[in-house]
């Protein structure tokens, strides 16, 4: 018998660069998990299927890293549309091959476009829509959903929002926040509250927090839980940290290598921060980076129980 949790929550996968790079024989790049798409798809789909063995629901193609600006500044601009196609597959490939298929749902992704956790680096208005169009393009007729992942400002958010929406496809906006453990703001400094007045005036499904400690998802989740229930919105909100110490260090166009991994984020303890998650509202939960499918396993048990 389903228990009422399991039924209404939904579990994503957890990470995909850190892990892909874990997995790779080669060096880490500037392009991160774009650099295993190139190289070794094959590692790429194995990573979404060990996600789907683990109990997700909902898989993320992996070309985070793969928008025009990041390869036009590795002069791999030419290659676009291949590398997508290739993440397309990889994710098609998992899916169809699992015992699981029929409930798996493949998620576009919708990334920064210039580098994470730098706001201020977003492109104007025109510019930006007209990538965040580009890249819903070549991903809309294979994917059931959109995520709008890791917004570092409410333009940002908006502007990605906006252009997923044009696909008719379901939109879930994922906003990241500062680093303390009593946060209450975006990457850009501006309210989360804010950020979630702008984004319900768009028909999006789902706003999350994303790819920040999960202490401060623990501290930010709460004010899009009130803000929701006061204005009876049918908006989900959920919820997926990473596992950095710190991402201080990462510049544009670095590489991955200068950030660290947590130490006290088994998946144990990963888990205990998402059931406090789902004890304040959340519906949606999963991983972003240095969390992998031994984590996301342990959602499922949490979920389930």
């Amino acid at each position: 018998m389903t228990n009422a949790r399991s039924s209404k929550t939904i579990l994503i996968d957890g990470g995909m660069g850190q892990e892909l790079i874990r997995r790779s024989k080669n060096p880490t790049t500037p392009l991160w998990s774009t650099q295993v798409l190139i190289d070794e798809p094959d590692i790429v789909t194995q990573l979404h299927l060990d996600y789907i063995k683990a109990g997700a629901e909902v898989i993320t193609l992996a070309n985070y890293s793969a928008t025009p600006e990041r390869l036009t500044r590795e002069n791999l601009q030419d290659q676009f549309e291949t590398i997508q196609r290739t993440a397309i597959t990889c994710a098609q490939t998992a899916r169809s091959t699992s015992d699981s298929a029929s409930r798996i749902k493949i998620a576009g992704c919708l990334p920064p476009l210039v580098a994470s956790y730098r706001p201020e680096l977003l492109p104007e208005k025109v510019q930006a829509m007209a990538t965040y169009r580009q890249l819903v393009a070549v991903q809309a007729d294979a994917v059931d959903l959109f995520i709008c992942e890791t917004m570092g400002s409410i333009d940002e958010a908006m502007y990605a929002a906006s252009a997923a929406l044009e696909s008719k496809k379901p939109v879930w906006v994922s906003l990241t926040i500062n680093d303390t453990k009593n946060s209450t703001s975006l990457r850009s400094g501006e309210a989360i509250a804010d950020a979630l007045k702008a984004l319900s005036t768009l028909p999006i499904e789902a706003v999350l927090l994303n790819c920040s400690w999960p202490e401060s998802i623990s501290h930010g989740l709460p004010i899009l839980a009130e803000q929701i229930s006061q204005s009876d919105s049918p908006i989900r909100i959920g919820a997926y940290a990473n596992g950095f110490t710190s991402i201080e260090s990462l510049k544009p166009g670095d590489t991955v290598s200068s950030l660290s991994a947590r130490t006290d984020l088994g998946p144990e303890d990963y888990a205990k921060h998402a059931n406090h998650w789902l004890e304040n509202g959340a519906s949606i939960i999963g991983g972003c980076c240095e969390v992998g499918p031994t984590h996301i396993s342990k959602l499922r048990q949490l979920i389930s129980a």
